[in-house]
Order: structure tokens, then sequence, then C-alpha cells
């Protein structure tokens, strides 16, 4: 089969070869999928330039891609809850990815079904932002009648996460540049802040819960508007020891991202706050969650910006790199 394979990290990024490998089979726990389309995060560029090694360390060479739509091929012998013919989609287990590529062995319990109203490009889209989501919101704790704010949340991340979070009962609030605020406001923001007009650190305050997806810079800003004792839960900060120790690490990586994340703690700990780095997992009950939390008449919503071929994967890795994107870049690896 083909497959697009990294061979070496490379901090400035590299180039995926498209190679000839062996078609996987499934292990007694997994099921062979036929991959039909893939997306291309900027997950994928930072695993290229050894960014993640340190959470996940892969061996080379490596079948590149972590989000996929697909076709159950075979399962294998213990692997029950689906079977060939059914239409699935997931974000690839961390330890083995491979989704650029037109087989890939996986985990059942990665794993669901897709809705009927979603293609497979589509689908694609959907498991890296909506299990971000759901975990996110599980690590706050949260609970109905609390307030979360949504940084930079007119993405496709706040897409899927504004909706998910007001289905939990929660009032949303977001900012932005004012031409999606009506979009946002359909979704379920109670609140929105134009970017453009004011700075939502002067008109928010008290939030019980915020998600942060603009890293470093914002930091200080939402640990103001957040109350105290509140948590903040961010994708683009540092891995702390909390994060560490929730993912099962060795204690010489809990010491080491107690140390790379104490920045953060320490802003945290100045109102009784806590901060913790998300870095997401497979889930495919989380994932069917999400599919039942939507229906025809209520949709994901999805949104694709550019669709390349697998040969082209080095093309649609440069366009994910440069950033303004309006949307989701796929990869599809057959016809449809």
């Amino acid at each position: 089969m083909k497959a697009a394979v990294l061979t070496h990290y490379d901090k400035k990024g590299t180039e995926l070869e498209i190679r000839e490998i062996s078609t996987p089979i499934p292990e007694e726990d997994e099921v062979l999928v036929k991959i039909m389309t893939a997306a291309v995060n900027p997950l994928d560029n930072m695993i290229i330039r050894g960014e993640v090694k340190l959470i996940v360390p892969y061996a080379m060479p490596l079948v590149m891609g972590n989000e996929f739509a697909g076709v159950v091929e075979k399962t294998g012998k213990n692997a029950v809850r689906f079977k060939p013919g059914d239409r699935v989609y997931g974000r690839m287990p961390l330890k083995k990815i491979g989704a650029f590529a037109e087989y890939a062995a996986v985990k059942e319990t990665a794993l669901a079904v897709i809705p009927e109203y979603l293609s497979f490009e589509e689908a694609a889209t959907v498991p890296l932002t909506a299990l971000t989501a759901m975990q996110a919101f599980e690590v706050m704790d949260v609970h109905a009648g609390e307030s979360v704010f949504i940084s930079g949340g007119t993405g496709s991340l706040g897409a899927m996460a504004i909706p998910v979070a007001k289905s939990l009962g929660l009032h949303v609030y977001t900012n932005g540049s004012g031409e999606n605020e009506e979009r946002v406001r359909k979704l379920g923001a109670e609140k929105f802040i134009d970017y453009r007009k004011e700075n939502y650190a002067d008109v928010l305050s008290g939030v019980d819960h915020v998600l942060d997806t603009l890293g470093d810079r914002e930091l200080p800003n939402e640990f103001k508007v957040l109350k105290e004792g509140g948590n903040l839960v961010s994708l683009r900060g540092l891995p702390n020891g909390r994060f560490a120790r929730r993912s099962g690490m060795p204690l010489f990586k809990q010491l080491l991202f107690q140390l790379a994340g104490s920045k953060y703690d320490r802003m945290a700990a100045a109102k009784k706050q806590t901060y913790d780095f998300l870095f997401v997992h497979e889930d495919g009950s989380q994932l069917d969650r999400i599919g039942r939390l939507f229906d025809k008449e209520h949709p994901l919503e999805t949104s694709i910006d550019t669709v390349f071929t697998l040969e082209e994967i080095n093309e649609a890795l440069a366009k994910v790199k440069q950033g303004k994107s309006k949307g989701k870049t796929i990869i599809t690896v057959r016809e449809q």
C-alpha cells in the first residue's frame, strides 16, 4: 500500500516520502480501516519538527497522519464493535499514528461510526476538534450553569467547542473578528467580544473556566478573567506536572514537565486557580457521544479549506504551516 512516511525529525521541517509498504495486519483488538480521507493539522508539522517527542517518542520511519475517515475492511478476533463495511472515523492512537496511508490498523476503542449525513471529507475534519472539546471540558470538570471563555473561538475548534459547551449547559463567551459574530452566536455563544473594538480582559471577569487556544502571550489576560479557584486548560501553552501525572508518564518526565510549566503554575497559584495542558488522545466513546449530540437538523459544523491527494501531502503540510486557513486541509486517499 502507499503511505506518507517521515524518516527523521527536522526542526526546520522536512518532506514526507511516499512509499510502498506492507498493508498492516490488525491485532486481536484492532480494526483494519481502508482510509478514504485524512485531515492535515498543525500537529503533523509539530511532529515532523520533533516538538512533541518528549510527550510521544516515535520510532522512524513513521507513517504520518492523526485524523481520518474510512471503511472497516476486517476486524481482529476480539474486535466486536464494528463489522466490515461500517463507515468509521477517529483520531489515531497516540502511540500508533498512520492516517496518511491506504490502510491503517486501529484499536477499535479509538473508532466511532460516522453520522450518516457526513461525507468522508467532512467526517475527517471532526475527530481532533471534537475530542479536544470533550477532553478539555472533562479536565475542567464542568457543571451545567457554569461559564467558559473560549479564546479565539471563531476557528474550527470553536465551531466544535461552542455547541458542545452549550449542550453541557454552560454559558459560553468567546472573542474574535467581528465578521464571525453572527455565526458563533448561532452556535451558542452568549457573549462575543470583537477584538478590534475591545479587549476581553476589560469586559470579562469571574469566569469559571477558560479554554486557551492562543498560548503564552494571552495567558496572563486569561488568568485575569478567570475567577478565584477557576481552571484554565491550554492547547498552546507548555505541558506541566499535572499533565504528566494525568498522562501516567514516568517520574523523570513528570519532573521535567513540572519545571517546564512552572511559570503557568505560578500564574495560576496567585488566585488558587489551576492550569492544565491538553494533548488530545484517542477515544471512540467520546467521539460517539459527540455524534449523538448532533443530528441532521442540528449537524456537526464542518469546514473544508483545500483538498489534496495523498501524493500532494507535502503541499498540504506546507499550506497548514502557513496558517490562515478557513477550514481543514483534507487528503483524499482514494476515489469515493
